[in-house]
């Protein structure tokens, strides 16, 4: 059978594919990425930011169930598809918590729940429940929740939570990665190519960044531009471009000697089309390998400002900020609402350092190939 003959891409995807902790770990990113999408649609919780709160039962375990009377809520307007996709629905409901019910006459009579040992009796007329529709309409209005892994102290639905707390994890490391990305190939690849006092100044600001330390860096920066979403967005990448730079212009300085770049000079064409065209798509292989490793760094870095409160701010759900909320209960029976965000945080990054290590065999021109 005569041989194939692989592109160095084909070559690429061929050893990577036989490495099984980057597969895991692809697999484990593909599944956080679904869930990110799609996080409002499989949630039990499907309101803003999941933050449907229920104080009577906070601090439930695993497994918890709850009856409640869905009372109308007019005051909602509706939605469309593609809204609640993006930032969830609220309820046409609030949820009241109750422990028995009867129906007298055309009145529900319930026991609200307050505790395990304490209930309030009070009455609503079935009319204004159901819009003056039959009785049986009413049940409809009767639902019990189960909570899979169980609510915070404020009563909320814990996994749906920590569904909707994916999609601020890879955002924030998605933005991140593409802001230290741009700010690190272009300044690298300019003190790379051109040397002289550009290589200088360039190297200049990487080392006086570097020497900052990271935390006191992030501090200065969230106090300009404040607390909040976005803003974590260009805390985390202006504190990750450094290290990209670094690597850029050593590859650049590489490659420019070499004699593709050399011919393209003689030929007469312009710098920035020999570094965009002939050198940046040589070095792709190393700016995939960081920028796996640049996006485990920013779920982690984001996860320790949402903890120290000056990250994702409540009530939007963030792994970090979900630890700050329950590490109280660690030394409790309910440690569970603080290990398992941690344990989220372990395991994605855990997936992107494992792909990152595949990426880095994979695009080693010196590995054998199959």
């Amino acid at each position: 059978m005569p041989q194939q003959n692989f592109s160095f891409s084909q070559q690429a995807w061929q050893r990577l594919k036989k490495n099984k902790g980057a597969l895991f770990g692809l697999l484990i990113i593909g599944l956080a990425v679904f869930i990110s999408l799609f996080g409002y649609l499989v949630a039990p919780d499907a309101s803003p930011n999941a933050d449907l709160q229920t104080v009577e039962i906070q601090a439930k375990s695993p497994g918890y169930t709850q009856l409640f009377l869905k009372i109308p809520d007019r005051k909602n307007n509706p939605v469309g598809w593609f809204t609640k996709l993006i930032s969830g629905r609220a309820e046409d409901y609030r949820y009241l918590p109750i422990s028995k019910y009867h129906i007298q006459a055309d009145s529900l009579i319930v026991n609200k729940y307050v505790d395990e040992d304490t209930s309030v009796v009070q009455i609503y007329s079935i009319n204004q429940l159901t819009n003056h529709q039959p009785n049986t309409v009413l049940l409809q209005n009767i639902v019990t929740k189960k909570y899979y892994l169980g609510t915070d102290k404020f009563g909320r639905d814990f996994l749906s939570r920590l569904i909707i707390g994916t999609k601020v994890s890879l955002a924030v490391g998605l933005i991140a990665v593409l802001i230290s990305l741009t700010l690190g190939i272009i300044l690298g690849a300019l003190a790379g190519y051109y040397r002289g006092w550009v290589d200088e100044v360039i190297m200049w600001l990487v080392n006086v960044t570097w020497s900052i330390p990271t935390l006191l860096l992030v501090f200065a920066i969230t106090m300009a531009l404040g607390k909040g979403f976005w803003q974590i967005f260009i805390v985390v990448g202006l504190t990750m471009w450094v290290s990209v730079a670094r690597l850029i212009r050593g590859q650049v300085l590489a490659l420019k000697e070499l004699e593709y770049v050399q011919a393209a000079k003689a030929l007469g064409l312009g710098d920035s089309r020999i570094i965009i065209k002939h050198i940046l798509p040589n070095i792709l292989g190393p700016v995939l390998v960081i920028a796996a490793s640049n996006f485990a760094t920013a779920i982690i870095i984001e996860a320790g400002l949402s903890f120290l409160g000056i990250g994702v701010q409540p009530p939007q759900p963030s792994w970090g900020l979900m630890i700050k909320e329950n590490y109280n209960f660690i030394i409790t029976h309910h440690a569970i609402l603080a290990l398992v965000p941690g344990l989220a945080i372990m395991v994605l990054v855990l997936a992107f350092n494992l792909l990152g290590n595949g990426l880095r065999d994979a695009v080693d021109v010196k590995a054998p190939s199959s």
